[in-house]
């Protein structure tokens, strides 16, 4: 099976962690100027760089299983974590939407790689 190329399906995840960012000061009306959005989006941005870094993801980025589990969980994990160590809040509910929004979008984009890849590929 053929692979997304690795800054390809490094950008698709930034624009993941980004749409969360823009979706999320929207809906909070705290306006979307570039700082903030970089003010708000840099521990998402952050903890997705970790979560490439320790899940050794150019491996084979378009991958679900392990990579995109692995960019995923640390992404969360590095971002709620950042956000609290800069003062910022994190209540469980902003924890479940991180959670499951960051899952649906960059477990998602993979999902739909692996099948357009495989039916893409020819049979062998």
């Amino acid at each position: 099976m053929r692979s997304v190329p690795v800054p390809v399906a490094a950008a698709i995840d930034v624009v993941c962690v980004l749409a969360f960012v823009v979706i999320g000061r929207a809906n909070h009306a705290e306006g979307l100027t570039p700082a903030g959005i970089v003010d708000t989006g840099w521990p998402f941005v952050a903890g997705l760089a970790i979560g490439w870094v320790v899940a050794t993801a150019w491996r084979a980025p378009a991958r679900v299983v392990p990579y995109g589990v692995g960019i995923w969980a640390i992404t969360v994990a590095a971002a709620l974590v950042l956000r609290d160590v800069a003062g910022e809040d994190t209540p469980l509910s902003f924890a479940i939407v991180t959670t499951l929004f960051l899952a649906a979008t960059l477990l998602g984009w993979r999902g739909v790689a692996a099948l357009v890849l495989r039916r893409r590929t020819p049979a062998a």
